[in-house]
């Protein structure tokens, strides 16, 4: 056990608590019980004072160990009355004294002094046993082996307690960043220990969905980023081999610049999937207007609509205020109408609702391209993109419905995607 450990520290007090317990339980007790036994001494040597007066205005005969006293001077006393200084007694305001037994050191002489009718009494008592003197030595027996008994006992109990702080102790020591795998077993006690190990385990859960976030940020960085890199180093190294046209480099800068902004455009992507949790979501919310969020996305897509010469109708919108992520609703409002413009035909319609009864509906149906029904279960998937032969002219990430689905989650609602091939799709979040 080391010297510091907590154990040592606990079994210190609380020996040296109990040690002074039973100390001044012990003076205590001995206080109390010295008493009890010197005032039932008295008790028996006034009531044999009394008999001794009654007996000597009877005349009959006395057997004990008294003298006879009248102003303070010995008038008779019994042959086996041999106290010394008795004057000095007599002198004392107390009239009940214990002395100390010179011929045995496991007895007791007692002195009662009784003021009678004509005399005072001395009642000389000898040889009492001395019961106080065998508490003590009991006591100076039996304190140590308590003592070191409880202490044993509490020793026992310490580690009974300390057992799960070892297994938190010993499991932190075996997480690493590449192992999160371990995790400590609940005692059935519902005490603060549980709520220690509760915490040390949620802890746990929060690392590995934190290193996992982070594993897949690495992953999909360096699978989206290879892209987009290679196109940019081969049109640097193919514009650096020979002089060129002022209208050649003015290509290759485009090129360039259009694989940099998706790079951009991933990297931004990939981050928001990391920056909110379960966890820490909650934080953020405030209370948001959903409808007003809704008409200032519709504003922000009216050029791309009119582009397209794409109708959008609101079939139902009410006012509807909720506690939420006002940057990851906005997200969701425009992922899902973003995807229903770039999927959608040229003139055709848009539809959108928004109201409340049991949950909260958000519904977006469009008249596009659709999706195949084996595609559906796959299509919110990070970088999953639909039959690209299709849409190939569709610039897109894959990580769209993605990030739309883990902001609902984010939110505690559910996405419902319902597609036709070649007549639209719906979709239909609830809050």
């Amino acid at each position: 056990m080391k010297s510091n450990s907590l154990k040592r520290k606990l079994l210190f007090w609380f020996g040296g608590v109990t040690a002074f317990i039973l100390l001044l339980f012990s003076l205590s007790f001995y206080y109390f019980l010295s008493n009890s036994i010197n005032d039932n001494i008295k008790i028996q040597l006034q009531h044999q004072a009394i008999d001794i007066e009654n007996s000597l205005e009877a005349q009959k005969n006395i057997m004990a160990t008294f003298a006879l006293i009248e102003n303070n001077r010995v008038q008779y006393k019994t042959a086996d009355f041999d106290l010394q200084n008795l004057d000095f007694y007599l002198k004392s305001s107390h009239s009940f004294f214990i002395l100390n037994n010179e011929e045995s050191s496991e007895d007791i002489n007692a002195l009662y002094i009784y003021k009678g009718k004509k005399y005072s009494i001395a009642i000389y008592k000898k040889n009492i046993d001395n019961k106080i003197e065998d508490l003590v030595t009991t006591l100076l027996i039996l304190n140590p082996i308590l003592l070191l008994v409880l202490i044993f006992m509490a020793s026992k109990m310490i580690d009974k307690i300390l057992d799960p702080i070892h297994n938190v102790i010993k499991t932190a020591k075996e997480i690493s960043v590449n192992n999160f795998s371990t995790t400590i077993p609940r005692p059935k006690d519902s005490d603060e220990i549980r709520e220690l190990i509760d915490s040390f385990n949620a802890m746990i859960e929060r690392l590995r969905a934190g290193v996992e976030s982070l594993d897949r940020f690495n992953s999909d960085v360096s699978h989206e980023l290879k892209t987009p890199l290679t196109v940019i180093l081969g049109e640097i190294e193919v514009t650096l081999r020979k002089q060129r046209e002022s209208h050649e480099y003015e290509k290759s800068m485009r090129t360039i610049h259009h694989e940099t902004s998706q790079i951009q455009k991933i990297v931004e992507n990939l981050l928001l999937l990391t920056r909110y949790t379960k966890e820490n979501i909650a934080d953020s919310f405030e209370l948001c207007s959903l409808d007003e969020i809704l008409l200032h996305v519709r504003e922000k897509y009216s050029k791309k609509l009119s582009e397209k010469n794409i109708a959008l109708i609101i079939d139902r919108i009410e006012k509807i205020d909720m506690l939420a992520n006002a940057s990851l609703i906005t997200l969701i409002y425009s992922n899902l109408l973003d995807n229903a413009i770039k999927y959608s035909e040229t003139n055709t319609k848009i539809h959108l609702s928004l109201y409340k009864n049991e949950a909260i509906h958000f519904i977006i149906e469009d008249e596009g391209i659709g999706i195949a029904q084996e595609q559906l279960s796959k299509i919110t998937e990070r970088f999953y993109r639909v039959d690209e032969s299709r849409n190939k002219k569709i610039e897109g990430f894959g990580l769209g419905l993605f990030i739309v689905k883990q902001s609902i989650e984010l939110h505690n609602g559910t996405m419902h995607i319902d597609s036709t091939l070649d007549k639209g799709t719906k979709v239909e979040i609830l809050f």
